[in-house]
């Protein structure tokens, strides 16, 4: 994992730590079913036990809950694949395309998890391997970058939140190369449910 999901030794997301949520499954004991794992630059503004109620919400094969990413990060990291496959829906924005995903607010579903033949395989170090030269992937964001890998190719995979579950505040790359598009990944309608602070942005008080 952190061959392929961090910058290198001593990176911030080369710890180990930013991968455990990928195999939490084989490390919690086997009565314990169902996980939310969350980032500590978050505000919340409803119930946390609503967001519980989601796991009832996950589509037959999904083992994890998790919300799109509100900025054009896939674009930026999926280039060398999107070049190659110009119809290609990898790092577009939604609701169509598959702009990757965030690791701020998870929803674990063990059980699943334990029981799925695919997503276990995908834990190999060959299948691994496999999709990462598929998509010429070199990542730098721990298990985010993981699970963003593994929904290009496996979506059912997944159960997307909704975006007011992990509202991210995080605008760097608009500054960086893709004010053009920013927008079409930012939007988020609604009451917002979670502020999420990525990028140490500040969380409105209200």
């Amino acid at each position: 994992m952190q061959k392929h999901f961090s910058a290198g030794s001593g990176a911030y997301y080369s710890d180990s730590i930013f991968f455990l949520s990928v195999a939490m499954h084989r490390i919690m004991p086997e009565e314990i079913h169902r996980v939310i794992q969350v980032d500590l630059d978050l505000k919340y503004k409803a119930n946390i036990r609503d967001l519980f109620e989601e796991f009832d919400k996950f589509p037959p094969g999904a083992v994890i809950g998790i919300d799109r990413e509100m900025q054009p990060v896939s674009r930026h990291t999926f280039w060398q694949y999107r070049r190659e496959n110009p119809r290609t829906k990898v790092g577009d924005p939604p609701p169509d395309g598959l702009p990757g995903f965030n690791s701020g607010v998870l929803l674990l579903d063990l059980e699943a998890m334990r029981r799925s033949p695919l997503y276990n395989r995908l834990l190999e170090p060959a299948a691994l391997q496999e999709l990462t030269e598929k998509y010429h992937f070199k990542g730098h964001l721990g298990d985010q970058d993981f699970f963003t890998l593994v929904g290009m190719e496996h979506p059912e995979l997944f159960h997307v939140l909704d975006c007011t579950w992990n509202r991210q505040l995080c605008t760097w790359w608009k500054d960086h190369g893709y004010s053009d598009v920013f927008h079409h990944y930012y939007a988020c309608e609604g009451p917002v449910k979670i502020y999420h602070g990525n990028c140490n942005t500040p969380i409105p008080d209200d």
